[in-house]
């Protein structure tokens, strides 16, 4: 190691200004282009596609992958929810699902030659494929399966369960596909469909749940605030690495939904989409190592709906975005169904389309399209519409209304890029995306190939036994045929390093970034070089690539972090921040002190990273800082109050309530200290927050007030005895409604008596959960139940007028027919009014109405009419996620009915109208999610078919 670079960091800072040539920034080009048809897609000007295979030639394509030899690889879904598709009428493969191989052997354009790889009952709906050398890594959970081709005849000689235990079976949320790092490492993700419970071959586990069930028959039981064995409590979707030998596996960001793919450039940067609850809140994210992507609390015990604050838009609240710890979302995207993802590093369109980040989004009919600009320690977004089959903008596009117009049906599943630069989709052509279904019963499926216009793309042939071949597949545009370049490569060690360092010159930026972390694996003279390009390089991006591949060295990270610690890039600060989360205190404090001092009050891309840097070390940074601020808190830097609403540390109690107070400071910094109050854990805080609630200043105390009470609901539930402060307690049922209850249970009662106490529990609300509870338990005989059904479905609750319809025998209704109806033609303006009347008590639109169901300001950019009707006759059919009514039984005896909300040391549900019960967990004896939907159907709302007609010709108006 060259000696000069170990001068101390202080010197170094105080010649910086003198001395230092390296860049900033990087040169940025915007992507700009027009979009135009080519008869089949609309592409940018100068570009073409070519249908370059379909069905039969393989079905339902969910993940692609490119070999050597530029041939295509698919994972197929045939077999995709069995449990809601009826084998007899939908394509089904009784030997399981299969991969197929699809090749292009005469060079014009189109797939001539398909092969089926494997089909193999494991194979349940797999949604990832990644082929590096003779392995075929296929990604259907709960496991990560390797099929060896040992003798090159496009059969598996060997199959391993590489990985297992992850949740997710036949589920969306589930695991996603293997992408081969620049390091050599494997990546991928998994969605939030948990439990998973992943052992790697040293024996090291992952534990991650969180409170999400459902979506499959498979997925009934999760637990969050679960510890794995680097100590850390990971939830929901996890961004993951591992070696290729199956040892060190390792968590690098969690607590996504549903990212379906995970994108490695060569800077080994990630990147990947998200899905959401609602309709209003998809994202594309740049993904920060050790960070948390914000989809539910940080222990995975509560939905965003739970800590949702009073006035906080969706958005925000859906990603916790106005929370501390909480990673910056990249672009929203809005209304969709975010797929695959890849990062296009290619020369084929030119420089301007180098560099490209590529995602796909089956919902909107669309390949959106980034070139993710630099800024500070993060990047900015600025969306472009690539590849689409409807030829205007899909900001407001009506997703999953198909009609007749069968461009509409273009719903790509992945994007990937192939030897020859070429750039191919898959088609999954379905009329319907989400909802765990599939409608289409012939499993169709295309791949477009796209190219530039009139440019013939050739196939190149890679050599590996010899050096120069090995370079070529380096620098291939396919980002797992590369890897074998370099596993070569790096087999023969520090005789390559000359060819290698002649990639530092070329002209693709991304070749560069590949030498450099080849040439960090090459001994102790390739070190060296990677050395000089972190002290001296002017890219910025070369130098963080430089940072991460020489991190790596364990034993080293101190002397890199100090070398770095000067460098103008606060990008290449950021890896600095993050390398220092596993340091103690005592070795890190100069580090980051030091960084802390470089944070300008306004990069939150920064603030996060200073944060997960500093974890385990909160209190000591605060008051390491602390030192040079003003004793007076309200008069502290805006960097420095910032720094203390991230690190929210015991010791800033006091101060943070100080600023609460502090009229000098504006509103929304008031409100900051407040939620930082609220993220301290000890009896300090919850009585500075008290005093809080008693401010003059009405803002404060009502802010106040409701954090008090949120909190009481979760981290706070036992840190104080809530009698003290005259809140409200558990709810208790009225003595009335138990003394009828008591009587339909007494064995010396009459029947007579007991269908009296049934007809009157039956009309009141607390009594009717009564009844419920008694029904599921099986504790009402026929009479009873009979007498029930007469008189509870018009209790006042319309919760429990719903779960009724689970256990009691509702009135007789007229059938109603979906043909009837789409043959009628709606009026909007009355179908308008039948919504304020029948459906604003649930759901909003715009500002009218109630969020207790889905905001439906958007709803016709989901669903077609026969969608919307379906969700209206068929509530129960397909409940989403945080809108199962669940009955909660204690040891009492007592019986709670609501959504969900929370589960850890609390069990916290919420009913229809907002109103939280909370339950120490501990009294819970049982959990049981209803299978009836809390939304009427329309024929329980009155509604004729005209009604219905009318009702749907409005929804479809809502995008």
């Amino acid at each position: 190691m060259n000696t000069y670079k170990l001068l101390p960091a202080v010197l170094s800072v105080i010649f910086f200004s003198c001395t230092d040539t390296r860049k900033a920034e990087e040169p940025y080009t915007p992507l700009t282009f027009e979009t135009k048809s080519d008869g089949q897609l609309y592409l940018p000007e100068g570009w073409e596609s070519t249908l370059w295979a379909e069905s039969p030639q393989f079905y339902n394509p969910t993940n692609m992958d490119v070999d050597l030899k530029g041939r295509i690889w698919v994972t197929e879904a045939v077999n995709y929810r069995n449990f809601n598709n009826d084998p007899a009428t939908h394509l089904h493969f009784e030997e399981g699902d299969r991969v197929v191989i699809l090749e292009d052997t005469d060079g014009d354009g189109k797939a001539d030659k398909t092969k089926v790889f494997v089909q193999d009952k494991d194979l349940v709906a797999p949604l990832g494929i990644a082929v590096i050398g003779n392995k075929v890594i296929v990604s259907c959970a709960p496991n990560i399966i390797v099929y060896t081709d040992e003798d090159g005849d496009d059969k598996p000689d060997k199959k391993e369960v590489f990985l297992t235990g992850f949740g997710g079976l036949d589920h969306d949320h589930s695991l996603h596909s293997v992408v081969a790092g620049p390091d050599g490492s494997w990546y991928f993700n998994t969605g939030n469909a948990g439990p998973h419970h992943v052992t790697d071959k040293t024996g090291w586990a992952l534990r991650s749940g969180s409170i999400y069930t459902g979506g499959t028959p498979h997925s009934k039981e999760n637990t969050p605030a679960q510890v794995s064995d680097d100590g850390k409590v990971w939830v929901g979707g996890l961004a993951l690495r591992i070696g290729p030998d199956g040892k060190g596996l390792e968590v690098l960001a969690h607590n996504f939904r549903n990212s379906y793919e995970l994108a490695i450039d060569s800077y080994g940067n990630m990147w990947q989409n998200d899905n959401d609850d609602e309709v209003v809140a998809c994202r594309v994210s740049w993904v920060m190592e050790g960070s948390n992507a914000g989809y539910f609390s940080a222990d995975g015990s509560r939905t965003w709906k739970a800590d949702r604050r009073p006035g906080q838009e969706v958005f925000t609240a859906h990603w916790h975005q106005e929370d501390p710890g909480v990673l910056p979302v990249g672009d929203r995207t809005g209304a969709g169904a975010p797929t695959g993802v890849v990062i296009y590093e290619g020369d084929a369109f030119g420089d301007a389309f180098r560099g490209m980040f590529l995602s796909a989004d089956a919902g909107r009919n669309e390949v959106f399209a980034y070139q993710p600009k630099p800024t500070g320690a993060g990047y900015a977004f600025d969306r472009k519409d690539l590849i689409s089959s409807v030829g205007t903008s899909t900001e407001d596009y009506v997703w999953n209304d198909v009609g007749p117009d069968e461009t509409k049906l273009f719903r790509p599943s992945d994007v990937s890029v192939g030897t020859d630069g070429a750039i191919y989709v898959a088609d999954w052509y379905d009329r319907i995306v989400g909802g765990h279904q599939m409608t289409d019963e012939k499993g169709y499926g295309r791949i477009y190939r796209i190219t530039p216009k009139g440019k013939k793309l050739p196939r190149p042939v890679y050599d590996l036994t010899t050096t120069a071949g090995q370079m070529e597949a380096l620098k291939s545009p396919a980002i797992n045929v590369r890897n074998q370049g370099f596993v070569k490569l790096v087999e023969q060690g520090e005789s390559v390093l000359p060819e290698v360092k002649q990639l530092l010159s070329d002209s693709n930026s991304f070749v560069q970034a590949r030498a450099v972390w080849l040439m960090a694996q090459l001994g102790e003279e390739g070190v060296e070089e990677v050395e000089d390009i972190l002290t001296a390089h002017p890219s910025p991006s070369l130098r963080v690539a430089a940072y991460r591949a020489l991190k790596k060295d364990e034993s080293n990270i101190m002397t890199y972090a100090k070398i770095a610690l000067d460098d103008p890039s606060f990008a290449v600060l950021r890896e600095v921040a993050i390398s220092m989360r596993d340091i103690s205190w005592d070795r890190s404090r100069e580090i980051l002190v030091a960084l802390a001092s470089r944070y300008d009050g306004a990069d939150a891309y920064c603030l996060e990273a200073l944060g997960i840097g500093a974890l385990g070390k909160e209190p000591d940074l605060y008051m390491a800082l602390l030192e040079k601020q003003n004793p007076v808190a309200a008069n502290w830097s805006p960097a420095f109050a910032n720094i203390a609403w991230r690190l929210h540390p015991d010791v800033a109690a006091t101060a943070s309530a100080e600023r609460a107070l502090a009229t000098t400071l504006p509103d929304d910094q008031r409100s900051k200290a407040l939620v930082a109050l609220s993220y301290i854990n000890n009896t300090e805080a919850v009585k500075l927050m008290a005093d809080l609630a008693d401010s003059p200043t009405k803002e404060v105390a009502e802010q106040a007030v409701w954090l008090l009470n949120y909190r009481k609901s979760n981290s706070w539930f036992s840190l104080v005895n809530w009698d003290e402060f005259e809140k409200e307690l558990l709810p208790a049922q009225s003595q009335v409604m138990l003394d009828q209850k008591a009587i339909i249970l007494s064995e010396e009662r009459t029947m007579d008596e007991k269908k009296a106490a049934v007809r009157l529990l039956a009309q009141d609300a607390e009594g009717g959960k009564m009844l419920i509870a008694l029904a599921s338990a099986a504790q009402l005989t026929a009479p009873l139940m009979a007498e029930a059904g007469k008189t509870i479905f018009s209790n006042p609750d319309q919760s429990v007028r719903t779960m009724a319809g689970e256990y009691f025998k509702e009135l007789a209704t007229s059938e109603i027919s979906y043909e009837r109806i789409t043959a009628l033609r709606g009026v909007v303006s009355k179908g308008r009014d039948l919504f304020v009347q029948k459906c604003t008590t649930c759901h909003k639109v715009g500002s009218t109405g109630m969020e207790i169901g889905p905001d439906l300001s958007k709803i016709g950019s989901k669903f077609d009419q026969s969608g919307l009707l379906n969700a209206i006759l068929e509530p129960s059919a397909a409940l989403a996620f945080g809108y199962t009514m669940v009955e909660v039984k204690t040891k009492d005896d007592n019986s709670y009915f609501g959504f969900l909300v929370s589960e850890g040391e609390t069990t916290v549900l919420r009913d229809i109208l907002g109103k939280q019960t909370v339950i120490d967990s501990k009294e819970v004896t049982s959990k049981k999610p209803m299978a009836t939907s809390i939304m009427p159907s329309g024929q329980a709302l009155g509604l004729n078919e005209q009604d219905l007609a009318d009702l749907t010709s409005y929804l479809l108006t809502l995008k």
